[in-house]
């Protein structure tokens, strides 16, 4: 008896099959953060569907803390509180009518992590710690029926809440104009200010006063006021009955508070406004000087730089109120032509727009709130226009003589079929006077402006180059280097982008630069470069790229010279990570760790040297890992998601290799079933975009969307193999044909796949290839495309609707690579067209659309099915109603995995073919609820 206890005592407990539920409840580990000291960790664990866990841990004691519902962390800086958001349940949701729905507001809770106290305020529009973590500012929402502070037990703390605004006191009363509550608590002294009406609140940075705006048109009560931080005494700066406070600033130096305000009885759209700045201690008032050509409006913002010396501010050519029609109000009007037509219907699209009318309708909005950046130099009280018409965006920056501008108004035309451009400025804040820098510059080639404004650093055709601002002398950095600095990836019609820039030396001496795999150190007076990394990520295939530095919002980090940096490196062969360590100025990598894992640096403390990273492979969960900037292989395992993938069947991923018809090398991996036997062939599922051999040691995605989930396809007898693609340009789909045929074809003789028994699925662009792909083999039993172009004849035309853009970019230089427009080489669109081809289709399709697709005109799948149906082929076709290019709505997420399941399930394993498939379902109409 004993002995078979010992036995027993020792057998563990089996793991399970994965089932779909076990997905939905299956906690993925989200927005990490660390606080400023590295003594604090807070993140999100939250489910595929259902409500999510904030957890907050302290490093050193291990203590953690749970925020039931919490989300989207953030911490003091020196660690003692965290704030997290607490939306409404999903119960909540799911039971509660739609229009009562809109009513659900989501609450705030704030943690004290000394005490473990969480206290919860309700119905919190936003929040904000002041910068030294002592005080919390929080903004309610504007229907918000108290703002008592209770804890989790719902009991009433003693905090009296403030008078509850109703906007319904004055319903004429613009919604832009109208406060909100506001709080601001002390969270070591204990006190708190509660107000009504507050419109706009601004901490300085030093942390020792707070500014509020506060409106009530209604009543005619207009005021600004200043609460010390220290004494929490509130201070009236300024009230008014007409004037309506805008835009508030106040300077890190606690000297100004920069104010705009605007004639009350306007209604906002149209009213203009004035910029004054207040001195604090003496109280003076400086109105800023102002020109007759420009105007502030309701959305120009104010921001100090960080010296307190220069305040930026938008301004826009004119203000008017917004245009309104006239209406029909007697009799002799109903005949009225110019009332008649002003009610028309109608959008011209004329030949020379800039942007085509869809592209222009959805960047109105954005269009209406552009204001163009200008500089008010405080103490020689003179305003510099920096930004106007011509040249619209300004980069602001903390350099105190130029800053980096573009436009581009000569490219938006030509954007249409060739992508987008930029024209790159160098402004000088002092006299406004601009410099071009580079000329027609693809939009995502960003020019870098050095640490104190001396150089710039640029990309151009495979070269680095920098600009002396001084001198005006151009070096071209890297023409006497044996290596390129453009992407040897890339495949598509158009010059190869750059790896981009590291950081910055102090003192402007220097920049690092990226090539595909080491990194480069260049000296801005010399003008020479060397490998900091002496080569070996070329010779070893490791990508190597600077990780875990502090990430500034207010300033790029600037490095010493001498500097130790930790590296992340990719190995390009073996797809596994490493850290790394380099010291600039020198040549060599020092290896810290490498294995069979992916590493990725969430996040580095602002005050000390403690990085934020996760490990993970396929069967190994992304958690959270702290260590020493400098040691990082001495990481400490701060959480252990990892524990719900062991209680089921997992497999594992390996690398597999092949070479294509054209002889090209390509790579993949291969995921087996659970449990899988040697010697055994299984049906295989094949998901593919272009390159997906970087996934090896990617923990899968553990959701319900359009994707299938791997972890779901192997506990039920599937191998899943992601191939690498790469294209030719000008033949996209014989490409991809390619390589799906000659990677199948290697699992085949590997003796894993059954060859009557392989899945393709692809969506979007893979959705193409897939549809193309069994156009041109039958070697695919069954195969699923979502949301695919099937005739790039008609798609070239047509519109991108969640943008308004034209498509035909995408087909010339893009991702269809076919190189050339419809018209110079028609013949090419129509090869690359599955719908030309469907009378060779041998394989069964099931296509998949929403039917509000704002990327591919669903339309697409309606020609592939209706073409596929003519034909005589087996085809059906899933329309999703009211959504988009990827699905939104839970049950259609769900329905669609159970069919794409079902669907494999027949045609690869032979099981029996569910009624929707068979038969077909006919149209319903459900009666609508509570009828």
């Amino acid at each position: 008896m004993l002995l078979m206890l010992g036995s027993l005592s020792g057998v563990q407990a089996q793991p399970q099959p994965l089932t779909l539920t076990d997905i939905m409840h299956f906690r993925s580990l989200e927005k990490p953060v660390i606080a400023a000291n590295g003594k604090v960790i807070a993140f999100e664990e939250a489910p595929d569907r259902g409500d999510s866990l904030g957890k907050v841990k302290h490093l050193n004691t291990g203590q953690v803390f749970t925020i039931a519902g919490g989300s989207a962390p953030v911490i003091s800086h020196d660690g003692r509180y965290v704030a997290m958001t607490v939306k409404p349940s999903l119960f909540t949701l799911e039971t509660t009518e739609a229009k009562a729905k809109q009513k659900l507001k989501a609450d705030m809770v704030l943690l004290d992590t000394q005490t473990g106290r969480q206290t919860r305020f309700e119905r919190v529009k936003t929040y904000v710690f002041s910068e030294d973590g002592k005080h919390l500012a929080i903004e309610f929402e504007a229907d918000e029926p108290s703002n008592q502070a209770k804890e989790p037990s719902a009991v009433e703390t003693a905090a009296k809440a403030a008078t509850p605004f109703n906007p319904t006191d004055n319903p004429k009363v613009d919604k832009f104009d109208q406060g909100r509550r506001f709080s601001l608590l002390s969270l070591q002294g204990g006190q708190r200010i509660d107000m009504a009406q507050v419109t706009a609140y601004a901490f300085d940075k030093g942390s020792r006063h707070l500014a509020i705006a506060v409106n009530h048109p209604a009543k005619q009560q207009h005021q600004l006021q200043l609460i010390d931080l220290k004494s929490y005494q509130q201070a009236t700066l300024r009230q008014s009955s007409d004037k309506q406070f805008g835009a508030i600033a106040l300077a890190n130096n606690g000297r100004w508070l920069a104010f705009t305000q605007g004639d009350s009885a306007e209604l906002p759209y149209g009213r203009q406004y004035q910029l004054l700045l207040l001195e604090l201690a003496s109280g003076k008032i400086t109105p800023a000087p102002t020109a007759a050509q420009w105007q502030l409006n309701r959305y120009s913002r104010l921001s100090f730089s960080a010296d307190s010396e220069r305040l930026f501010f938008g301004r826009v050519p004119e203000v008017s109120q917004q245009l309104s029609l006239k209406k029909i109000t007697e009799e002799k009007q109903l005949f009225d032509q110019e009332i008649l037509t002003a009610q028309r219907g109608l959008r011209l699209w004329h030949g020379d727009d800039p942007r085509i009318k869809p592209n222009e309708i959805k960047q109105y909005e954005k269009e209406q709130q552009r204001t163009y950046l200008a500089v008010w130099h405080v103490d020689a009280n003179k305003v510099v226009q920096l930004a106007d018409k011509t040249l619209p965006e300004v980069m602001l920056s903390q350099h105190t003589r130029f800053m980096l501008a573009s436009t581009d108004l000569p490219y938006r035309k030509m954007a249409t079929w060739a992508g987008g451009f930029q024209d790159y400025y160098l402004v000088d804040l002092h006299t406004g006077r601009r410099q071009l820098l580079i000329a027609q510059q693809p939009a995502d080639e960003l020019p870098s402006l050095s640490g104190n404004g001396q150089y710039v650093a640029y990309y151009q055709q495979g070269h680095v180059y920098l600009y002396d601002i001084a001198t005006g002398r151009r070096t071209n950095l890297s023409t006497d280097l044996k290596v390129s600095f453009a992407d040897e990836d890339h495949d598509y019609p158009s010059n190869a982008p750059s790896y981009g820039f590291g950081p910055w030396l102090k003192d402007d001496a220097g920049l690092l630069v990226y090539d595909k795999y080491d990194v480069w150190q260049f000296n801005t007076k010399s003008k020479t470069g060397f490998a900091v990394t002496a080569g070996q990520g070329r010779a070893q295939k490791i990508q190597y790229r600077l990780a875990g530095l502090v990430d500034n919002p207010d300033a790029a980090p600037q490095l010493a010279q001498d500097a130790r940096v930790l590296l992340h490196g990719y190995n390009d062969s073996t797809k596994a990570d490493g850290f790394y360590q380099a010291t600039l100025g020198q040549a060599g990598v020092n290896t810290l760790m490498a294995g069979e894992y992916k590493l990725t640096v969430l996040g580095r403390s602002q005050d000390a040297d403690t990085i934020v990273f996760s490990k993970e492979r396929f069967d190994l969960f992304p958690d959270l890992y702290t260590a020493s900037y400098s040691a990082p292989q001495h990481a400490v395992k701060q959480t252990d998601l990892d524990k719900q993938r062991r209680g089921f069947n997992w497999g594992q991923a390996e690398l597999v290799q092949w070479t294509n018809g054209d002889g090209k090398p390509l790579d993949g991996v291969l995921i087996k079933p659970a449990n899988a036997q040697a010697g055994q062939r299984y049906p295989v599922l094949v998901y593919y975009y272009r390159f997906m051999s970087d996934r090896l040691h990617a923990f899968p995605q553990m959701q319900i969307n359009h994707r299938p989930n791997f972890a779901w396809y192997i506990n039920n007898g599937y191998a899943v193999f992601l191939p690498d693609i790469r294209f030719d340009i000008g033949y996209p789909g014989a490409s991809a044909v390619q390589a799906l045929t000659s990677g199948v074809q290697k699992l085949i003789d590997m003796g894993i796949a059954q060859p009557n028994a392989i899945g393709l699925h692809g969506h979007s662009w893979s959705g193409y290839q897939t549809a193309f792909a069994i156009t041109q083999t039958k070697l695919f039993s069954a195969a699923v495309a979502g949301a695919p172009v099937a005739n790039m004849t008609s798609a070239y035309s047509g519109i991108r609707h969640g943008t308004g853009m034209a498509r035909q970019f995408q087909y010339e230089t893009g991702q269809s690579r076919i190189g050339e427009s419809l018209y110079a080489a028609p013949q090419k669109y129509i090869e690359n067209s599955p719908i030309f081809y469907v009378e060779r289709i041998q394989t069964p399709l099931m296509i998949m659309f929403g039917d509000k697709d704002d990327a591919v005109p669903w339309e697409q799948g309606i020609e592939l099915y209706l073409a596929m149906r003519r034909a005589g082929k087996e085809v059906v076709f899933l329309q999703y109603e009211d959504e988009p290019h990827h699905l939104k709505k839970y049950p259609n997420k769900l329905d669609y995995s159970i069919r794409m399941m079902e669907y494999f399930d027949h045609y690869l394993k032979g099981q029996p073919a569910p009624a929707w498939l068979s038969q077909g379902e006919a149209y319903v109409e459900y009666q609508a609820a509570g009828e």
